[in-house]
C-alpha cells in the first residue's frame, strides 16, 4: 500500500471536470500476488470463510463468458481486505468532497480471453442501478490486479458524461457497444467519445455514478481480472419507490423509506476523523 499516492488539487478538478480518475500504482507485486491468487479461488467457487457471495454469474465452473461475483468480500479474507481498504475509501471520499465512505457492494470480475463480443460489457450509468440511494455522490474504484489495455478489454469512460443526467441506459450484458453508442448520441445530442483506462497492476480508476462506462473484448491471450468496489457517501439513505428497490444490496437492510445505509452490511471504510490504520483494521458500523 502506497499511502502517498492521494489525489491533490488538480486531481480532484480533473475529476470534477471529467467523471474520472486514475491512480498511479498503488497496491505493491505482494500485495497484487495475494489479491490475484485469492481472486482465482473464489472465480474457481472456493470460498474461504465457508460463506457463498451474495451471487454470481456464471456459476462456478464456467467461464465461457464475463464472470461477476457480488459481495466477495465475503468469501475470502484477502479479498476483503482489499475491497474494505481505507485508502481506497479516502482516496473516493476527496475525488467525492465527502467527509466519509461506505462499502455499498463489491464486485469481482474475470473477463475470458478470446470470447468474443461475450466479453463485451454494455455502455451504463452505476447509477442507473442505484436509484434507491438519495444522493449523486456514489463512486466506484476499479482495481487492475493485471495490466490491463485495450487488448484484454479495458474499462473505457465517456469523460464529462457524469453531467448528462441518468439516461437510462443500463445494459451491463448489452453485446452490441456500436449500437448503443449511435442510441446514446441520438439521445443526449453529445458525441460520444471513449478514454480507454489503461492501467498497470496495482493502478486504481475511480469514476462518478454518472460516468458512462463499459468495455470491449478481451482480444489478448490472458483473462482480464479485477476487483470493482462500489462505494457510497457515510449517510447515505435508502429513497423508495424507485426502479431499483430490489437490488440485492436492499435485501440485506431491507430498509425503510429515508433509513440510513449502516451497520456490517455496509462498513465504513474511511471517516475524515478516524485515524487511517485503525478504520482499516476494525471498521465502523
Amino acid at each position: 500500500m502506497n499511502i502517498n499516492n492521494l489525489p491533490g488539487k488538480d486531481d480532484v478538478s480533473f475529476f470534477q471536470e471529467n467523471g474520472y480518475w486514475l491512480s498511479p500504482k498503488i497496491f505493491n507485486d505482494i500485495e497484487l500476488r495475494d489479491f490475484r491468487e485469492h481472486h482465482a479461488k473464489i472465480v474457481a467457487g472456493e470460498y474461504e470463510t465457508k460463506r457463498p457471495p451474495l451471487s454470481r454469474d456464471p456459476q462456478p465452473g464456467d467461464t465461457s463468458r464475463l464472470v461477476q461475483v457480488n459481495n466477495a468480500y465475503w468469501t475470502d479474507a484477502t479479498i476483503a481486505k482489499l475491497t474494505l481498504h481505507p485508502l481506497i475509501g479516502k482516496i473516493a471520499a476527496r475525488l467525492s468532497g465527502v467527509n466519509g465512505i461506505r462499502l455499498w457492494h463489491d464486485q469481482l470480475l474475470f473477463k475470458p480471453p478470446q470470447i468474443g463480443k461475450a466479453g463485451n460489457i454494455g455502455w451504463h450509468q452505476d447509477k442507473g442501478y442505484w436509484q434507491c440511494i438519495d444522493n449523486d455522490n456514489a463512486i466506484t474504484a476499479w482495481v487492475a490486479l493485471e495490466d490491463v489495455n485495450e487488448e484484454n478489454g479495458c474499462m473505457e469512460v465517456v469523460p464529462g458524461s457524469h453531467r448528462w443526467g441518468l439516461l437510462g441506459e443500463d445494459h451491463f450484458y448489452q453485446q452490441d457497444v456500436e449500437e448503443q453508442i449511435k442510441r446514446i448520441e441520438e439521445k443526449t445530442g453529445h458525441r460520444f467519445t471513449t478514454t480507454s483506462c489503461v492501467l498497470r497492476a496495482g493502478c486504481v480508476s475511480f469514476h462518478h455514478c454518472f460516468t458512462i462506462h463499459g468495455s470491449r473484448a478481451n482480444t489478448s491471450g490472458r483473462p482480464r481480472i479485477s476487483l470493482a468496489i462500489h462505494l457510497i457517501a457515510d449517510g447515505t439513505r435508502y429513497k423508495a419507490g424507485t426502479t431499483s428497490d430490489d437490488h440485492t444490496s436492499n435485501t440485506l437492510l431491507r430498509p425503510k423509506d429515508g433509513q440510513p445505509y449502516a451497520g456490517p452490511y455496509f462498513p465504513v471504510l474511511f471517516r475524515e476523523d478516524e485515524p487511517l490504520a485503525n478504520t482499516w483494521m476494525t471498521p465502523s458500523s
